[in-house]
Formats: structure tokens, sequence, C-alpha cells
């Protein structure tokens, strides 16, 4: 019985991996104001790129630029937050395990 579990074990930390490697490689976006602010964020929720959209800048109003970008970001980050659930609550079981999700 001891063998079998450490067999699982195995093979739940290899599906782990995995999982992990290819959340590196997945991307999402998250748009503000209409798409005029791009937030593009991988699988471990490192922001790779931002882009603003030339008539989102107004130098008379940057808080609403400001405002656009922090919507894009958060709207990516929980986009990244749910992928990560996604992929990885199904191979724990739905346990929360610190530093996985």
């Amino acid at each position: 019985m001891n063998k079998q579990i450490m067999r699982q074990v195995k093979e739940l930390q290899a599906k782990m991996a995995k999982a992990q490697e290819e959340l590196g490689r997945t991307q999402v976006e998250g748009t503000a104001g209409g798409g005029v602010v791009t937030v593009v964020v991988d699988g471990h929720q490192n922001v790779l790129s931002v882009k603003i959209s030339p008539e989102a800048v107004d130098t008379d109003d940057i808080s609403l630029l400001e405002d656009l970008v922090l919507a894009a970001v958060n709207e990516a980050m929980k986009k990244a937050q749910e992928l990560a659930q996604e992929r990885l609550g199904g191979l724990t079981g739905g346990l929360n395990i610190p530093g996985l999700m």
C-alpha cells in the first residue's frame, strides 16, 4: 500500500509540474476603456505587456489613464488566477495547497 501511495504522489507531482509549465506558456488579456488599454499576463501572473492606444492619452486627465491601466491589470490578473484554479484545482481535488494557487 505504501508503494502505491508513493507512486500516486509522484504521478501527482509530475502532473502538477506539467500544469505549472503550461501555465507559464499561457497568456491571458485584460482590457479597459473599450480596448484602449490592454494588459497581457501569463499564467504565473507576470505582466508581459501593456499597450495603450493614443486616444487613451489625455494630458489633462492622467488619472483616467491610470484608472484604465489599473482596471486592465486587475482584469488580467483575475483571469490568470481563474486559469490557475481551473488547471491546478482538478489535480489537487479542490484542496487549497499553499504556494500552488
